[in-house]
């Protein structure tokens, strides 16, 4: 059966100027706003995630040709600069933020990061944000969920739920994996704490068979050129999710939770295997 692309968009920093750890995985802001309207002249409708959520559990069905914005971590480059782009073209987006490397300027963060040194968002911002934007959550300190035991991947997907509901005093049900890695353990915890949607990267397409606890996305970064995301925006160069998980990233999750087990370090840096 063939399924419509939905491209659910995946950023991290929007910055001229970004710390060199994060750089490979940031957009600066004349190439996003150029990214932007290219999704406007391609006649894709940008919707909430929201409804794509909706659709995958039954609701109505998206608009023939649909994309989604989303951002990982909680740069403060998000409310500088990342939402008055969205604001002016009328655009929603979800911030999936990781609530323990909230704070402000001071390093490290009050309640601990996984995270390098990088300027982020406040959490006076992420009220203000919570406006205009869908906020969801990250973790509290942003390990591979998939090399934890399963206590620990309680106390991360539970803890970071309640900080985000305490601060913004609402309801908060989209959760993104750290690196985009999970496996079936964390996809169950994730359910039973209560979030309705959690966002992988698998590097495809969503779509309305999409898994709702395992979203694929495509991942925006420095070297994605022009052409390559114009081909996203019209539906071509990736797979179409639901697609199985690859043996590259099972392979990988098998030596990270070795690894793992010999010395519990976590690398913050996205990996490209997924």
């Amino acid at each position: 059966m063939t399924y419509q692309p939905v491209p659910v968009f995946l950023y991290h920093s929007v910055s001229a100027d970004p710390p060199s750890w994060i750089a490979p995985f940031t957009v600066c802001p004349r190439v996003f706003a150029e990214q932007l309207d290219l999704l406007a002249d391609s006649g894709l409708e940008v919707v909430p995630l929201r409804r794509l959520i909706a659709a995958l559990r039954g609701g109505p069905p998206l608009p023939a040709r649909s994309a989604v914005l989303t951002f990982d971590d909680g740069f403060a480059d998000f409310h500088s600069t990342v939402a008055p782009l969205l604001a002016a073209r009328g655009l929603p987006a979800t911030l999936y933020v990781t609530t323990g490397a909230l704070g402000g300027p001071s390093w490290p963060p009050e309640h601990g990061s996984l995270l390098p040194p990088a300027p982020m968002l406040t959490w006076r911002q992420v009220r203000e944000l919570d406006q205009f934007v869908e906020i969801g959550g990250h973790t509290r300190t942003h390990p591979q969920l998939d090399a934890l035991r399963r206590q620990a991947v309680q106390e991360e997907v539970r803890g970071c739920k309640a900080r985000l509901e305490d601060a913004l005093g609402h309801r908060v049900d989209a959760f993104a994996y750290p690196h985009g890695y999970s496996s079936r353990t964390v996809r169950r915890v994730v359910d039973e704490a209560g979030w309705t949607s959690a966002a992988a990267v698998r590097y495809g397409f969503s779509s309305g068979a999409d898994e709702p606890l395992r979203i694929a996305r495509l991942m925006v970064r420095t070297d994605t050129c022009r052409d390559r995301f114009l081909a996203w925006a019209q539906g071509a160069g990736a797979p179409v999710a639901p697609f199985p998980e690859r043996v590259g990233t099972k392979a990988w999750r098998g030596y990270r939770r070795l690894r793992a087990g010999i010395d519990h370090r976590h690398p913050s840096l996205p990996t490209p295997v997924r």
